[in-house]
């Protein structure tokens, strides 16, 4: 079966890379694993052997046809045609992420199940991806600082292209994103929607200083900041302007 190119498909074959995903995943008899991008099902039939329950979407109609025959006796498997960033899924209440997913996808994907009733993402994606995913000051970007209010990101190794069919043009890298106990706005009792407001416009300019952006005395650029730098930022700002604010976070909910 050709890989379809539309798609963003490459096969990973390397089942040193499978026990790697499985290890890192933490997968026990007791959890339900959404898993995305199942390909050929390398790591489905790995995953149906430790998990309770694997639910696995794939857009391919091919993929799918091909996925229900080799899996036919599995009774803990469901196969979901659809686009997994779309598609309701009968998902419980916890759940673990496991996914194999192409670039155009991922902050997307990421950004769809960090607020959901995620346990933890096992992600296999482009190394430089990752990299954004994992960053910090004085490298920081929305996505990453949004990953980080949820959740703790962690890339645990390289994956060569070599592992892959068709071969990508560039490597990737197997992260793990584990959901906090608490989140950062339940522990600093911010507003999610003044949090991402303020950020947005911040880092849409990340040339200038927070002074510039903002009007907050502060001469670092959003960049530079930590986490808990941000909730400093927001406390003050929402305490001496909240005029401004009301107005900033009614032109973004209307963008």
């Amino acid at each position: 079966m050709r890989p379809n190119k539309l798609l963003g498909q490459h096969f990973l074959h390397s089942r040193t890379i499978i026990s790697a995903i499985i290890r890192a995943a933490k997968v026990t008899r007791s959890d339900t694993v959404l898993e995305v991008g199942p390909g050929k099902g390398i790591l489905t039939e790995a995953l149906i052997h430790q998990a309770r329950r694997v639910i696995a979407v794939e857009k391919d109609k091919r993929l799918c046809e091909f996925l229900r025959k080799k899996f036919s006796d599995a009774e803990n498997l469901s196969i979901v045609e659809g686009d997994a960033i779309k598609t309701k899924l009968a998902l419980p209440k916890k759940f673990k992420i496991v996914a194999n997913i192409p670039y155009y996808l991922t902050s997307r994907f990421i950004r769809k199940f960090l607020a959901a009733q995620t346990q933890s993402m096992t992600l296999l994606i482009q190394y430089e991806v990752a990299r954004r995913v994992c960053a910090a000051p004085p490298s920081m970007n929305l996505l990453a600082l949004s990953v980080r209010a949820y959740a703790d990101p962690k890339i645990m190794r390289k994956v060569p292209r070599r592992y892959f069919h068709p071969e990508p043009k560039v490597d990737s890298a197997l992260i793990t994103i584990t959901k906090k106990k608490k989140s950062f706005f339940e522990k600093k009792k911010i507003d999610e929607s003044v949090f991402f407001s303020l950020t947005k416009k911040a880092f849409s300019q990340k040339r200038k200083t927070l002074k510039n952006s903002l009007g907050i005395n502060s001469h670092k650029r959003p960049q530079e900041l930590t986490l808990s730098d941000w909730a400093s930022v927001i406390h003050t700002h929402t305490r001496t302007a909240p005029r401004a604010y009301s107005q900033l976070n009614a032109e973004m909910l209307h963008r």
